[in-house]
């Protein structure tokens, strides 16, 4: 059994495609997240110590992209769209920012959203790795996502579509799926899933998840599911719903329980504890 074992491991080994360094791949983003939005304990004293900064980020990067390219040049040019690209998602983030600030009421400033929000964290991770995702680089985006994931329990998927401005609050619990479109001006509560109505590996490079509208609200713990599933703009989908088939714009979806109230004391009907 030993024998059989120490053969199947060397055998992952032998026959692993990459090979990756994911502490190094987490750090990166984790630390280029902190310097670009002003989290690091120190402040950069010139926009020349920021310049350098920023080409030793990119240098570090674009070692990391080696592993996951047959020549350097590839990696080099990877490198170069990220942060090409980058000035244009940060500019995406910064109105993200400022629609939580603006539709929060527990949110005091721009500076606590950026530091502690898990909602703007797991945002900002997912907009770096879907420009990843959409130059088809391996593994890498799914890394930072799940980097994201792990630490905020929000889970979305790099090649997810998400426009902006956008809006996570609280968050734990949220999934949103690989083929989700989702329009400008959406806010997402805690627990909801944007997920698919089937696993199937069949369907693998189908449209498996909704398409969310512009401002739409969907609140706690409802579920939309499906890839023909539109919900239409401005709709207002209630917290606990389950959602599988299109709603037309301006649509109000809510789930009625119901409650029952009665006095503690005094009561006819026995209390018994089973443990």
């Amino acid at each position: 059994m030993k024998s059989i074992f120490l053969k199947h491991l060397h055998e992952g080994y032998a026959n692993r495609k990459y090979d990756l360094n994911k502490s190094r791949i987490e750090k990166f983003i984790d630390d280029f997240f902190r310097f670009v939005f002003f989290l690091e304990l120190q402040r950069c004293n010139s926009e020349n110590e920021m310049n350098n900064r920023l080409i030793g980020f990119k240098k570090d990067f674009t070692e990391i992209l080696q592993s996951v390219f047959d020549t350097p040049e590839e990696a080099n040019q990877t490198a170069e769209y990220f942060f090409e690209k980058f000035p244009e998602v940060y500019v995406t983030l910064e109105k993200d920012a400022e629609f939580l600030l603006q539709n929060d009421p527990a949110a005091a400033s721009l500076e606590e959203i950026t530091f502690s929000y898990p909602g703007f964290y797991a945002t900002a991770i997912y907009r770096f790795a879907h420009e990843l995702y959409v130059k088809n680089i391996p593994v890498i985006p799914r890394i930072w996502t799940e980097l994201a994931h792990s630490k905020t329990g929000i889970d979305i998927h790099p090649g997810a579509t998400i426009g902006s401005p956008f809006f996570i609050d609280h968050g734990t619990g949220i999934v949103i799926g690989e083929t989700s479109n989702i329009g400008n001006f959406v806010k997402l509560y805690q627990g909801v899933t944007l997920g698919a109505l089937s696993v199937s590996k069949e369907i693998a490079n189908t449209k498996r998840h909704p398409t969310i509208e512009d401002h739409v609200v969907i609140y706690a713990n409802a579920t939309v599911l499906g890839g023909e599933t539109t919900i239409g703009e401005g709709c207002i989908i209630g917290g606990n719903v389950w959602i599988t088939e299109s709603l037309p714009a301006n649509s109000v979806v809510f789930h009625k329980g119901q409650v029952t109230i009665k006095q503690k004391y005094p009561t006819e009907e026995p209390i018994n504890y089973f443990i």
